[in-house]
Parts: structure tokens; C-alpha cells; sequence
């Protein structure tokens, strides 16, 4: 992904197919295993393609393998963890958690790699980053699907186990206010919905149906703090927050001079955020139809809340200025 527009040379990727192990069990430790699935996850997320609406595929033996590894492994870890869970008193940690933890690091090196080839040029910007973007979702969506046994043996144990992006502890803190010594078990436990049901709202119309629910809380498990558990894609989404976004969002710190502030020049009104100059270049250009402004500010808008940056964010605010398309 590395032209100034943030295309690529179009041209078919076969499916990748499954690598020759000989006698090597891919599930007998973390490095063997990751080892096995690497080149699948780099053949989904990082191919050469400008094809942002399907990952590369993986030959469904390849498939097939990487899910009977995955299987494997965290199925032996849970025998070996139960059995020393079984003999000490410390905690003991749970089954998938070092692979799940390496997925994090994997997809946080993928999006860094992403800002250091983004365009010096601002008006370069914008295009490049929905292009980088749209490619890495797609990417992590088929990582999702392929790795689902992580998230249904893990990701779901973490949850229930209150590790999620959304705590007890963080509703309560809320219930709290509005609680009553009068309260009754069913009343605490509707106004804990009710208060999960807020947050939601905060990330889509979750009255809509299903997909809407869904994708607002996928939106919401991106937005949230790195030590939270939540599914790989939502995983994935965040590390584009933290390693893209974040360090395009951030505001320059103001540099002292002599042991003086100095703010640094920006059209003359104080320091602007990467991200926010190019939008702004955006959307002041002469030189760009309405209607194309218009589709930018919307596909960047959708991505931002999709990585899980707040709807108060000052960019976010900016973008939702811009009028919707008009339907044609």
C-alpha cells in the first residue's frame, strides 16, 4: 500500500495453500503454531491487493489446518492448566491467552507498518488511510473467522469472567448514582442493562435490528483499553485506533524556546492534528467536487467510529457538519 493515493496494482492472488509440515505437529508449542498460521495471517492482512471488499483466500486444507491447530493447542493447554490448577493455589493463567495476547502484538505491528508508509503530502492523507484501512478490516474480519475457536474457547471465557469491554465494576459505577436502598435484585438488574444499553447508543441505533446491536458493540470493544478482552476483529480495529489514528489525531506538543512556549504555525491558528489539517485541506479545497467531499468525510467519519474514536472527539464533530450525500 504504497502509492500516494494509497492504491495498488490490481492482479488475482490464488489461494494460499497449505504448507508442508512433514512430521512437525504445528500444535505442539506457541512458536510452531505460530509459525503454521502466520503465513495465513499475512497472506489475509497484508497481501498486495486493491481489493477492499475480500481478503486474499487460504486453501480450505490450509483452513481447515490452522483451526484443527488452534484446537489442538489451546485443548492440551487447558488439560496441562487444569492439572496445576488441580496441585497450587495461585492463579493459573487461562488456555489461549499467550496466542490471543500474540494476535494483539501481530495486528499492532500490521497497522504500525501502515503509518510509516502513510504519504508525507496531506493531501495525500486521507486517501491512503481509508484505503489502509478498508484493506486491513477486510483483512481482519477473514483473521476472524478463521480464528473463531480463539474467540469461542478465550475470548468468550474472558468475558464471563468480567474481562470484556464493559465490566461489572464499570456499570456499577454508574448504577451507583441512581441507585436505591429500596432497590430490588430486578430493578439493579434492569438498570444494568440499561446503563450497558446507554453505551451502546453511544456507538449506533441499537433499536435497529441486530446488525445495528452488533456493529455498535464491536464499535464500542475498539474503543476500548488495550488490557480488555474482545474478539479479534474488534482486537484488530483497536490496534488501528492506537498505532494509525491516535498519533494522526494527536495535537503537536508545543515545543519551549529560551524557556518560552513556542507554539508551532499551523495557517496561522496554533497547532492542528496530522489528521485534521488534511480534513480541513478537504474540505476548504476548491478543487474537489462537493459530492466527492461529501463520500470522503462519510467513508472517514464511519472509519473513525468503527476504530472506536468517541463521537465528543473534536474530528469526529468536524466531520458530522458535513452534510450527507443527497440520494440520487
Amino acid at each position: 500500500m504504497s502509492s500516494s493515493k494509497g492504491k495498488q496494482v490490481a492482479g488475482h492472488i490464488p489461494p494460499l495453500p497449505n504448507p508442508a509440515t512433514g512430521s512437525a505437529n504445528p500444535a505442539a508449542s506457541l512458536s510452531s503454531l505460530w509459525a503454521y498460521i502466520t503465513p495465513a495471517l499475512d497472506h489475509i492482512v497484508k497481501s498486495s491487493t486493491n481489493n477492499t471488499d475480500k481478503a486474499p483466500a487460504i486453501d480450505v486444507d490450509f483452513y481447515a489446518g490452522v483451526h484443527s491447530a488452534c484446537y489442538n493447542y489451546i485443548t492440551s493447554q487447558t488439560e496441562t492448566f487444569n492439572s496445576l490448577a488441580a496441585r497450587q493455589s495461585t492463579e493459573i493463567p487461562m488456555s489461549g491467552m499467550d496466542l490471543y495476547n500474540q494476535l494483539d502484538r501481530y495486528f499492532g505491528d500490521a497497522a504500525r507498518d501502515l503509518l510509516l508508509g502513510a504519504p508525507q503530502d496531506d493531501s495525500d492523507l486521507i486517501h491512503y488511510i481509508l484505503f489502509s484501512f478498508k484493506r486491513y478490516s477486510v483483512g481482519a474480519q477473514s483473521a476472524n473467522r478463521l480464528l473463531n475457536y480463539v474467540n469461542r474457547h478465550y475470548v468468550k471465557r474472558a468475558v464471563d469472567e468480567d474481562k470484556g469491554w464493559l465490566t461489572i465494576g464499570d456499570v456499577i459505577e454508574r448504577v451507583a448514582k441512581s441507585a436505591k436502598s429500596t432497590d430490588t435484585r430486578d430493578q439493579l438488574t434492569w438498570k444494568l442493562r440499561e446503563k450497558r444499553a446507554d453505551e451502546l447508543r453511544k456507538w449506533g441505533d441499537i433499536d435497529a435490528g441486530p446488525e445495528a446491536l452488533a456493529e455498535a458493540e464491536s464499535c464500542a470493544e475498539a474503543s476500548s483499553s488495550a488490557d480488555r478482552i474482545i474478539p479479534i476483529s474488534s482486537l484488530a480495529h483497536r490496534q488501528f485506533r492506537l498505532e494509525v489514528i491516535e498519533p494522526l489525531i494527536a495535537v503537536p506538543k508545543i515545543k519551549k524556546k529560551g524557556g518560552k512556549k513556542k507554539i508551532p504555525k499551523s495557517n496561522g491558528v496554533g497547532p492542528k492534528a496530522r489528521l485534521a489539517r488534511a480534513v480541513k485541506e478537504l474540505l476548504e479545497s476548491s478543487e474537489i467536487e462537493e459530492e466527492e467531499k461529501t463520500r470522503l468525510a462519510s467513508e472517514l467519519a464511519t472509519m473513525l467510529r468503527k476504530v472506536g474514536v468517541r463521537s465528543d472527539h473534536p474530528l469526529r464533530k468536524r466531520l458530522s457538519k458535513n452534510p450527507t450525500p443527497a440520494p440520487s
